[in-house]
């Protein structure tokens, strides 16, 4: 059974290393400056694992990846508003997809880890791993797939699109 999961895990993060965007050198200056023992207090230890030390969900286990509610979905670690429920889609990859952020809310920077070149995304209020880019998304809007962990993200609810 482990080496299933294992084999599917690996199958997904594949998936997940699709086209690469080209990666726009942003400064990696977050708002919130706080220490590995502060997040720790506040943070459950899977959040802290997602979002300070870059960990990444299991596909299709977390709580958004099947969530199409209206609303604004944000940073689990300071409340940041990230993306926009109409910008959520079906990517059919294991974890929740975004075509497009709240403008400012996210940082881009390179991820060569694990053997792959991906573009890491960023809470640009508190620096908290998010998940990656990839340039795969639906065609007719942004062609972008922004890949995230639900772990990383609060959601609230909304009543209409125009609310958010």
């Amino acid at each position: 059974m482990f080496k299933l999961s294992s084999l599917m895990s690996l199958l997904f993060l594949l998936a997940c290393q699709t086209k690469q965007l080209p990666i726009k050198k942003q400064p990696m200056k977050p708002k919130i400056n706080k220490s590995d023992a502060e997040w720790e207090k506040i943070l459950t230890p899977q959040q802290f694992h997602i979002l300070r030390r870059k960990g990444t969900d299991l596909p299709g286990t977390g709580k958004y990846t099947y969530h199409f509610e209206n609303g604004i979905y944000k940073c689990a670690a300071c409340g940041a508003p990230l993306f926009k429920s109409e910008h959520k889609y079906e990517s059919h990859c294991g974890w929740p997809s975004f075509d497009n952020a709240i403008p400012g809310a996210i940082i881009m920077q390179p991820d060569y880890s694990h053997n792959m070149i991906r573009t890491e995304i960023l809470c640009a209020n508190c620096g908290g791993h998010l998940g990656h880019i990839f340039d795969d998304g639906p065609q007719e809007t942004t062609g972008k797939r922004y890949c995230v962990n639900s772990t990383s993200l609060n959601f609230m609810k909304t009543n209409h699109h125009s609310d958010q």
